[in-house]
């Protein structure tokens, strides 16, 4: 059985390592452009895992080679959504479609309420299983204030 001791969000790459300094996201940024990715910054209050469609801060960067600028970006967006989960993805485009190459969060909530599994029987002794986010518990927008 896996566990989560510490409660945290995982999504994405690097999501086990402590939260990544602006340093560090600059270089997967600047590791990312190298390859001909394309970034998109994204930010939700309903980090469910089958959530896979976050809000997209402005448009992707499908022209911009400047790490600096996709950084700006990032920093952008956090002042909007300061109590949100932000991610950086990076698209590839080579052979043709535009498919997920990399993507992790870059910024969390102080406060992650966490996930709670539910249990309901059905048909018989059949049991379904769903997961279940605190944060829906409340409104939107509203989901980490105090």
């Amino acid at each position: 059985m896996m566990t989560n001791p510490t409660g945290r969000l995982n999504q994405g790459q690097f999501s086990f390592l402590p939260d990544l300094t602006d340093a560090e996201i600059l270089a997967q940024i600047e590791y990312g452009l190298a390859r001909g990715y394309a970034w998109s910054v994204e930010s939700t209050d309903d980090p469910h895992p089958r959530n896979t469609y976050w809000e997209m801060f402005g448009m992707p960067m499908f022209d911009l080679r400047d790490a600096a600028g996709v950084l700006a970006e990032v920093r952008q967006c956090r002042k909007t959504f300061v109590s949100h989960y932000i991610r950086l993805v990076a698209f590839d485009s080579t052979r043709g479609v535009e498919s997920v190459a990399m993507s992790f969060l870059v910024q969390r909530p102080e406060k992650e309420p966490g996930f709670g599994l539910v249990r309901q029987e059905v048909q018989g002794r059949t049991m379904r299983y769903t997961v279940h986010s605190y944060a829906t518990d409340r409104p939107e927008a509203r989901r980490y204030e105090d």
